[in-house]
């Protein structure tokens, strides 16, 4: 089942714009390696998924995976063959809004190698491009 909110307050939106870099989720808070976007995209649900089950499977049950980015914003479309107006399309799917320098996915729990293997696997599986990056502090 694809990620996407319980209730949401209006059932469309517009398009809008990824301006900018990221304030916040710019760093790994949870675990010890993460990867971080270096441009601005929208990155959908499946997308998302296809990553986690990449990473849960390289791992094979040991450390954790923590995904940082949720798809709050619908994306519409028409119908095909369908004419112009008769209004706006109905919800397809969902995205992610993501700035360059937010962090994405963090494992935690293994080995620097093994966690370097598992996101460039995830990374293979975004629609932009990705870096490794380490916890800059440990708490």
């Amino acid at each position: 089942m694809a990620m996407m909110p319980k209730r949401v307050k209006h059932r469309k939106s517009q398009r809008g714009r990824v301006r900018g870099n990221a304030a916040r989720c710019n760093y790994v808070a949870f675990g010890e390696f993460g990867l971080q976007v270096l441009e601005p995209s929208w990155i959908t649900a499946r997308q998302i998924e296809a990553g986690r089950v990449a990473a849960t499977h390289f791992l094979r049950r040991e450390g954790k995976v923590y995904m940082r980015i949720f798809p709050h914003k619908p994306v519409s479309a028409k119908p095909l063959e369908t004419r112009m107006g008769k209004g706006k399309g109905e919800p397809e799917f969902w995205v992610a809004r993501v700035r360059p320098g937010q962090v994405c996915f963090e494992i935690g729990g293994v080995e620097e190698d093994v966690a370097k293997q598992a996101l460039v696997r995830v990374a293979h599986k975004m629609p932009v491009r990705c870096r490794f990056v380490k916890r800059r502090h440990s708490l």
